[in-house]
């Protein structure tokens, strides 16, 4: 079965956990896209949605679904996104896509956070995927000295600004031994927005598709 449709079948399954009423956090990426799509199905549930970026707020009012600001909804029952490395103790790596302040932001203001991906995300241990890190531009040069003493080989993402007009450092190799830690470590980096570590409040639930169909991590 290939990837994108191991990616739908975990977007799908995510739908179950909707519940008449919500206004639903989203994510962003390509299986966040699956289960957009899957709301559509079901919009007249739903009481609108919040969205991590703008590719996916164009998304979700392109289905005619209302996009909410979080400042005006408060707290949500349920966030769901996808992530670049996850482990069974539901500790991610995100922001392959660039949106990781904002995915963090929504992720801390919900209830419940499903995460959505295809069965080769599901790692022992995270760093192989390269970490993202949003920074303020005129602290690069500062910020990537940092990480290179964490052990990280840093890389400018070329060409790349974050809806939040800022720059992504991408760090190769680095030994995440203690997610939680390292998270709260990099985001003390003056210069640092945020890291792609979902560590301190990583997911509730992992639904990982898969070809003996979807598996479910809580």
């Amino acid at each position: 079965m290939s990837s994108d449709k191991l990616k739908k079948a975990a977007a799908e399954a995510a739908l179950d956990y909707i519940e008449p009423g919500d206004i639903v956090g989203i994510g962003t990426g390509s299986t966040v896209n699956y289960f957009i799509d899957g709301l559509a199905a079901v919009k007249g549930k739903i009481d609108g949605a919040v969205a991590s970026s703008e590719a996916s707020a164009g998304r979700l009012a392109k289905h005619g679904i209302e996009v909410m600001d979080l400042n005006h909804v408060g707290t949500l029952r349920i966030y769901v996104d996808g992530a670049d490395e996850a482990t069974r103790h539901l500790h991610l790596i995100k922001g392959g896509g660039g949106a990781l302040t904002r995915e963090k932001i929504v992720a801390e203001a919900a209830e419940k956070f499903v995460c959505i991906a295809d069965h080769s995300k599901l790692v022992d241990r995270l760093g192989k995927f390269p970490l993202p890190v949003e920074v303020i531009p005129m602290a690069q040069s500062l910020v990537a000295r940092a990480l290179a003493r964490l052990g990280g080989q840093p890389a400018l993402r070329s060409g790349f600004k974050t809806d939040n007009g800022n720059i992504i450092i991408d760090v190769q190799n680095l030994d995440i031994m203690n997610p939680v830690e390292m998270e709260r470590e990099i985001n003390q980096i003056p210069g640092v927005v945020t890291v792609g570590l979902f560590a301190r409040r990583g997911a509730d639930l992992l639904l990982l598709g898969s070809e003996d169909g979807v598996q479910t991590i809580s």
